[in-house]
């Protein structure tokens, strides 16, 4: 292990579950745990559970799970050693770290470094005469000084090396500007600057690391946009351009749009709470780093077939999250006769922010927008068309949770299809009854096969042996539950146990105990994965009794036996246990007659 499990210790004793996850995600006490939203996944009734006892948390949602050093790696996308850098940081304590370890940190920080000296060599070249033609090209965008300030805009100059050169002199290598995707090798192994003739954009994140950059082409060269590759310190699945300026933002929600340049100018209109993913679709990690700052997102993409599709998956990942969702739809623009699509810098340049804000103002809700989407698929003066829009979005009303909301916009389809309310509602009450029964359907067939009921839903952790596995659960509940229940008596091992996850962590909680340590969820923290700790608190969430515990403990251990026996031809059962397993045995003979 890179960090002593002293130190560990300490740190998880000094940084209390409740209060670090407190401050990502707002808690409040049921019973003896405390429950809120999940900051892992899209919901509206909070799943997520903390429990200040055992210092884990768990979701019976998205079924993620751990102690506060996993919550930090999930929460903050840090490896272990990062986390606990952040953790001791945030308890005022200073970390011993191995060389390897310190290496990894170096490397990452020289990465960030890098990053941050090219934004500001880019800068500063934009203000000399050398970075003249992308002044010029900021001009003709309408993008004032201050602006650029702002976002730290500058220019790479149309030459193969400039960039290469400044940083070498400043003591970067080569390596470093390969790994930071600032350079690219050739054929013959000769590098040259990735970005050249164009607008830089440095991505800030939420903390203030440079940790990529976009840029522009100043003429209509292609690629138009390019975006840095993905490295140790930038991932754009986690990143939305202008977050940093953005979550600073008086106004209620974030509007989310498809390009930076929208965003830049957007910004410089007033609305300081715009941002862009990173020419990427809307992610799962996106949503969760959005949570942190808003409740009510503006999807405001381009107006185009590509737009309107990216607008219509963003709606089905925010389906039934927390978020309050809104749809722009910008009008197309007219121009020679003919309609164009425009973009929102197309269209606070021609309408003006004025106009924006009425369109803000006055923006449709995700169920407007989808219902819309339907009906434009129609004509609705066939009647054969009618009776398939119908169909279609019956289904589609079918699927909203609220009666209240299925009530209000079945009156509407209604007046489009063109046809009395209540006959709309009759297809939808059709259609949400078909939907009910598709769900009891698949909850009977669950019921009625146990063993695919009792198998965990992560194929890694399947089961072989059911009931030596659940026998195997009930043993870590109450090892983690008491640690006084620990049987040093019984010659129970490891290896006896059928799932290797189960059987790995008995292992260490016996380690643990041997070297005199309190058998917990920290003794595990650093050697289980992200995953192996979310399937370890899901076993710990169902319920368990400390009551009549040494002889819970005594039966689950004669069943991994007896399992771990008939594995390995009768061969390794405790003997005491052996000589029970048979009385009992011949005494359930008995009472059948036998």
């Amino acid at each position: 292990m890179a960090f002593p499990q002293s130190f560990l210790d300490e740190l998880i004793a000094r940084s209390d579950i409740v209060d670090v996850v407190g401050s990502y995600v707002q808690l409040t006490r049921k019973g003896s745990n405390l429950f809120g939203l999940c900051p892992f996944h899209s919901e509206k009734t909070g799943s997520f559970s903390v429990s200040p006892d055992k210092q884990i948390y768990h979701c019976f949602g998205c079924k993620k799970g751990g102690g506060v050093i996993n919550f930090i790696m999930e929460e903050e996308n840090l490896t272990f050693p990062e986390a606990v850098r952040f953790l001791a940081k945030r308890a005022g304590m200073e970390v011993p770290e191995e060389q390897g370890d310190r290496e990894a940190g170096r490397r990452r920080q020289r990465l960030l470094d890098l990053n941050r000296d090219a934004a500001r060599f880019y800068y500063q070249l934009l203000q000399q005469p050398e970075g003249r033609a992308v002044q010029e090209y900021l001009d003709r965008r309408r993008i004032r000084r201050a602006t650029a300030v702002k976002f730290g805009m500058g220019a790479s100059l149309d030459s193969w090396d400039t960039l290469l050169t400044a940083m070498t002199k400043r003591g970067y290598t080569k390596t470093e500007l390969l790994e930071a995707g600032l350079v690219v090798q050739n054929k013959n192994g000769g590098l040259y600057d990735k970005f050249r003739n164009r607008l830089m954009l440095p991505v800030i994140d939420t903390r203030g690391d440079v940790v990529a950059f976009g840029s522009r082409v100043l003429d209509k060269s292609e690629p138009k946009y390019m975006n840095s590759s993905e490295t140790p310190v930038y991932s754009k699945r986690r990143v939305l351009y202008g977050l940093n300026l953005a979550k600073k933002s008086k106004r209620p929600n974030i509007i989310l749009c498809e390009g930076n340049l929208d965003i830049v100018t957007l910004h410089q209109a007033g609305f300081d709470n715009a941002v862009a993913s990173m020419g990427t679709a809307l992610t799962v990690e996106q949503i969760r780093l959005l949570s942190r700052f808003t409740k009510e997102l503006v999807l405001c993409y381009d107006n185009d077939n590509a737009g309107k599709i990216a607008t219509e998956r963003a709606l089905q990942l925010l389906n039934n999250s927390e978020f309050s969702v809104k749809v722009l739809q910008l009008p197309r623009r007219l121009v020679d006769g003919e309609y164009i699509k425009q973009d929102a810098d197309d269209f606070i340049k021609f309408q003006g922010p004025d106009a924006f804000e009425r369109l803000l103002t006055g923006s449709e809700n995700g169920v407007e927008f989808r219902m819309a989407q339907v009906a434009g698929k129609y004509d609705l003066a066939s009647d054969e068309a009618r009776v398939a829009y119908c169909g279609e979005i019956s289904e589609l009303l079918a699927s909203l949770p609220n009666a209240v909301e299925r009530e209000i916009y079945t009156v509407r389809a209604a007046e489009t299809a063109k046809i009395t309310p209540d006959a709309m509602k009759l297809e939808v009450q059709r259609a949400f009854k078909r939907r009910l029964s598709q769900e009891k359907r698949a909850a009977l067939r669950r019921e009625l096969n146990p063993a695919v009921q009792a198998q965990p839903k992560e194929r890694a952790f399947r089961y072989d042996n059911i009931r030596s596995a659940k026998a195997e659960e009930g043993i870590l509940r109450l090892l983690l539950m008491d640690a006084s229940l620990f049987p040093p008596e019984l010659s129970l091992t490891p290896e006896q146990f059928s799932s290797p996850l189960l059987g790995k962590v008995y292992g260490l909680l016996r380690q643990a105990q041997a070297a005199g340590r309190i058998p917990s969820a920290a003794v595990l923290t650093g050697e289980l994965t992200n995953e192996e700790m979310s399937h370890l608190t899901a076993v710990c969430q169902q319920p368990e009794s400390a009551r009549n515990g040494k002889q819970a403990l005594a039966d689950y251990i004669r069943v991994v036996q007896t399992e771990a026996s008939k594995r390995a031809g009768g061969g390794n059962l405790d003997p005491l246990l052996a000589a029970t397993e048979k009385y009992k045995d011949k005494k359930r003979g008995k009472q059948h007659g036998e």
